[in-house]
């Protein structure tokens, strides 16, 4: 394979090539320090963006902080499932933790958040969770073969979206564009996303996602409505997306914590 030169694309087989680095070597890093660093026996991880959110979820009943074991915050709940957050927003930053997550034993990841509307018929507060999203960002095409879209894990997605349904009045099931570029967003790419039935923009689904994919372990996302592209509308404080980010993050933590077997039997795939 030929290095592209300054300024052209990498091909399409850059996801082929073996890396450097392994994220197991953080992981060897950090158990010679704490021997105890250890996420396997864990229901999984959600990853959370928005501090005010991530203060709330510290404070649940029986939470507890665990030692830094990657960069970012990490907090058991009563339910064995990790919060993780303080490491940033976007795709790479999220990817990168992961990473260090699932080198550490991490089975399973749901990743919720803030994300703008494409169409006219979402509003604040809505929670929509991610069938799957479209890849504009740059992360997922290090991992996985060019597509236009990667997929949630149907499993997962089915019980987060039975969730929130017990929680939410509306919830919706649907498309995701994740881009990095938050201030380049144009009205062309809107239009053309939402003609393919893509519901909301935001940073990290498609990176979360591919590393999951990548790595073989179940993945799915949440969003929050905040703010609308589709009828320009900058974010405000609204108590209606701050209400809509702790049902999302009931809905996850109970998502993860269900357990297998009979339980799962009556939740279908979307």
């Amino acid at each position: 394979m030929t290095v592209p030169g300054p300024g052209a694309a990498w091909p399409a087989d850059k996801h082929r090539l073996p890396a450097l680095t392994d994220p197991a070597e953080h992981a060897a890093y950090i158990r010679a320090r704490h021997p105890g660093a250890d996420l396997s026996h864990t229901a999984g991880v959600v990853l959370l963006y928005q501090s005010s959110l991530a203060v709330h979820a510290a404070r649940g009943d029986g939470t507890r902080p665990l030692e830094r074991w990657v960069s970012a915050d990490l907090h058991l709940t009563r339910d064995d499932v990790v919060l993780c957050s303080g490491f940033g927003r976007g795709a790479p930053a999220a990817g990168l933790i992961l990473e260090q997550l699932i080198a550490l034993g991490a089975p399973a990841v749901v990743t919720i958040g803030t994300a703008a509307t494409l169409t006219g018929d979402l509003h604040p507060g809505d929670l929509v969770i991610c069938r799957d999203a479209a890849r504009g960002e740059g992360l997922s095409h290090h991992y996985l073969a060019p597509d236009r879209y990667v997929s949630a894990d149907t499993h997962l997605t089915a019980l987060l979206h039975a969730e929130a349904e017990q929680c939410a009045h509306a919830v919706h099931l649907g498309r995701t564009w994740t881009t990095d570029a938050l201030y380049r967003e144009s009205a062309v790419e809107v239009r053309q996303y939402a003609e393919e039935g893509v519901l909301t923009a935001d940073m990290e689904a498609a990176g979360i996602l591919a590393v999951a994919r990548y790595r073989d372990i179940p993945a799915t996302a949440g969003m929050v409505i905040a703010d609308s592209l589709a009828h320009r509308t900058p974010r405000t404080d609204s108590h209606q997306t701050r209400e809509g980010l702790v049902t999302l993050l009931d809905a996850a933590i109970h998502a993860l914590a269900r357990p297998t077997g009979a339980d799962r039997k009556g939740v279908r795939a979307p």
